[in-house]
């Protein structure tokens, strides 16, 4: 706003002294001080006010206007509730320095002066940004010329002191406000916990923005969908589960509609951003369901081998080498089958496969999603690992619990109560002789992590070594006999006698039979354990010194 303006308000209560032809000088802010030199809180561009306390003798007015002047402040204004009327040496110095004076009537509080100030440029700055978001959308249609979206939320932060991130459905950073000294970045933690909030909101239906509370911060959520997929979904589980956000740290509650209305422009702007994005993975998306067709259909691998030749140099561009390959197969099921779980899994992989330590819209995107009946399967690359042919792979690449950790709690919030997602990981392989059999174990693997409980799970090719292949595909008929026969009178036995036996068993068992080890444990006499042990041998008959009897019970503590 303009000086002007200051003067064309009556309810402000200003008269002007001095410095009529600077009034266009523009305002930017408001600053209230009695400090005899206020240069170091001063940016340029302020409206001073000021009660003169810093005015001690006619010569600091001259002090005073000079510092104000060397920091580019665009006025002064002296207000006269402690003084009769503003001091000529003060007005003879402005006039000097070509500073533009005002005085305040005594009715009027400098807190109305300020409300009104920043209400007007707040407004301005949101009418001039509003035209910034509305060019970049139009240069964005045609291609990413506007600079994508960290353009427009720097001009966020800066003109309206807003701090504001894109996030992706578990809460990974995609663009936005970095650590600065305008305050902390958003941590991975925080991050999680607004997508967790906006999936559980998105799923009850409720209109954004949702605003939510968390570690003493107050955060608007707004929705960014995917705006191609969006059209032609039915149902808002088609899209919930890898769908962006945009947080803006604000209360959007007492907004205004303009105020409201920019930010859902933002969001507009975003979301061609993603449409160019996933435009993008047109390509690795086809790739992968011709590779997936192959080793399914049991192709030579002289085949498969000549197709992942043509697709490293487009799922890694610039490498230039030969990677080594994973698997990685999800599930998502929904209760009533009425809403198709692969391409939800396949849209979900090619979010929660992107380096969650990196940022940016296509940070690594260096992997292939294909999609047939619920299931999705990615193609991870894994570049820059240095093994022989026959040297297993260690330590590297993914794995399924860190994948886990990294996506379950925001998930479950939009999985609700009526989806279940489940993830299988495989080793990793290092030519196409052994994409068949890393395509088979991730599959093998999502069954185990589906005989889990709990609405999102994953087990990795680490697990298939162990008893726990086998557990996941025991019929539950067949489950329940078996433990009810070994478990059973045992439990009963506990209820009546308060014996602790199967906390006994179970130690018993996990110290490998170790009579010493096992008593150390429980802190029982080894001769206590022994007649523990031989009541729990004479109520199964079985007999804990021989290995088939030790491993029903352990399968049995297992499955129970």
């Amino acid at each position: 706003m303009r000086l002007r303006a200051l003067l064309e308000t009556d309810a402000l209560g200003l008269r002007l002294l001095g410095g009529e032809d600077e009034l266009d000088r523009t305002v930017r802010g408001v600053m209230t001080t009695d400090l005899r030199d206020p240069s170091r809180y001063l940016s340029g561009g302020e409206l001073v006010l000021t009660g003169l306390a810093w005015r001690r003798e006619p010569e600091d007015s001259e002090r005073f206007v000079r510092i104000l002047t060397a920091a580019g402040v665009a006025g002064l204004a002296a207000g006269e509730a402690e003084i009769a009327s503003t001091p000529d040496d003060l007005i003879a110095a402005c006039a000097r320095h070509r500073m533009p004076l005002f005085s305040v009537d005594e009715t009027v509080s400098f807190a109305s002066i300020t409300e009104h100030v920043v209400r007007q440029v707040s407004s301005e700055r949101a009418g001039d940004l509003a035209a910034v978001v509305d060019r970049h959308r139009r240069l964005m249609t045609g291609g990413p010329a506007g600079g994508g979206p960290e353009v427009v939320l720097d001009l966020l932060g800066t003109d309206l002191d807003l701090r504001a991130w894109v996030l992706s459905p578990t809460g990974r950073r995609i663009a936005g406000s970095a650590p600065a000294e305008a305050g902390p970045g958003l941590s991975p933690e925080t991050g999680a916990v607004l997508a967790g909030e906006h999936l559980a909101a998105s799923r009850t239906g409720r209109r954004g923005p949702h605003r939510v509370t968390t570690g003493g911060s107050t955060y608007s959520l707004f929705p960014v969908g995917n705006t191609a997929r969006a059209a032609s979904a039915a149902d808002v589980r088609e899209t919930v589960l890898s769908d962006w956000l945009l947080a803006v740290e604000a209360d959007a509650g007492d907004w205004p509609a303009e105020r409201l209305d920019l930010l859902h422009g933002v969001t507009q702007l975003i979301a061609v951003e993603r449409d160019r994005r996933d435009a993008a993975r047109t390509v690795r998306r086809r790739l992968a369901q011709e590779l997936l067709e192959l080793v399914q259909a049991g192709a030579a691998p002289a085949e498969i081998a000549a197709r992942l030749r043509v697709a490293a140099p487009v799922l890694l561009p610039g490498l230039g080498t030969a990677p080594h390959w994973q698997v990685v197969v999800a599930r998502v099921e929904w209760e009533g089958g009425d809403v198709p779980g692969g391409p939800v899994a396949q849209a979900l992989l090619e979010e929660v496969l992107v380096d969650q330590d990196s940022a940016g819209p296509e940070p690594t995107d260096r992997i292939a999603v294909a999609h047939t009946g619920d299931e999705a399967v990615a193609l991870v690359p894994l570049p820059g690992v240095v093994t022989g042919p026959d040297e297993p792979l260690t330590g590297a690449g993914l794995h399924a619990d860190a994948l886990l950790a990294a996506v379950r709690e925001p998930l479950e919030r939009g999985l609700a109560d009526d989806g279940r997602l489940t993830f299988g990981v495989s080793a990793a392989v290092h030519s196409a002789e052994g994409l068949r059999g890393a395509l088979e174990e991730a599959r093998h693997a999502r069954r185990v992590a589906a005989a889990r409980p709990g609405r999102v799970c994953a087990a990795g090719h680490q697990e298939l070594a162990s008893h726990v292949l086998l557990l996941p595909f025991v019929p539950d008929d067949v489950r329940r006999a078996f433990t009810a026969r070994l478990l059973d009178p045992l439990r009963d036995y506990d209820r009546r006698h308060r014996a602790e036996l199967i906390p006994t068993l179970e130690a018993f068992l996990d110290c490998d039979g170790s009579w010493t080890r096992c008593a150390t444990r429980l802190h029982l006499h080894v001769n206590t354990l022994r007649y523990r042990v031989g009541r729990i041998e004479q109520l199964t008959g079985r007999d804990l010194s021989r290995l088939e009897d030790k491993l029903d019970f352990f399968l049995a503590l297992r499955m129970s």
